[in-house]
């Protein structure tokens, strides 16, 4: 069984869970509105959360949107930090070149998800310990099965 977390909630929809054991719940718009091609607009979900310290939201993609009609997320995944106390916004991305996508009150536009986070202690040092990857980046591992030179399969 998943554990669950008590997330504290205002606004005139609640995001929901679509099927058992789905990592994300659907938020909603809660204004209509068009993007244009190439356009983007940032969509307000009337939603307002309270996470516990100790966790973080991150709004992602619903890939139905994307392979549909190429609507994305413009910083996925949007982070919602536990202090937060606003009105969750989605910053869309119409990615079609021809078709403006039209957005109605109550369409499911995104997912959240909710993660515990650790947080990070700095430790300055001289040099850090190397790695098998060493600093390989972008790109390193290839893309057709085929290692980079230097680079794992």
């Amino acid at each position: 069984m998943p554990r669950t977390v008590d997330v504290l909630i205002t606004g005139d929809t609640v995001p929901a869970y679509a099927h058992p054991g789905d990592a994300g719940a659907d938020l909603r718009s809660a204004e209509a509105l068009v993007i244009e091609p190439g356009g983007r607009a940032t969509v307000g979900t009337g939603t307002a959360i309270a996470l516990p310290d100790g966790y973080a939201a991150f709004v992602v993609p619903r890939s139905g949107l994307a392979a549909r009609h190429g609507i994305t997320i413009v910083n996925a995944p949007g982070t919602v930090d536990a202090g937060y106390r606003g009105e969750i916004k989605v910053t869309l991305l119409n990615t079609d070149r021809a078709e403006p996508f039209a957005i109605e009150v109550g369409d499911r536009i995104a997912q959240l998800i909710v993660w515990p986070v650790e947080r990070m202690n700095f430790v300055p040092v001289e040099s850090l310990p190397g790695s098998h990857r060493g600093e390989r980046g972008f790109g390193s591992t290839g893309y057709r099965g085929e290692p980079t030179e230097g680079g794992p399969a």
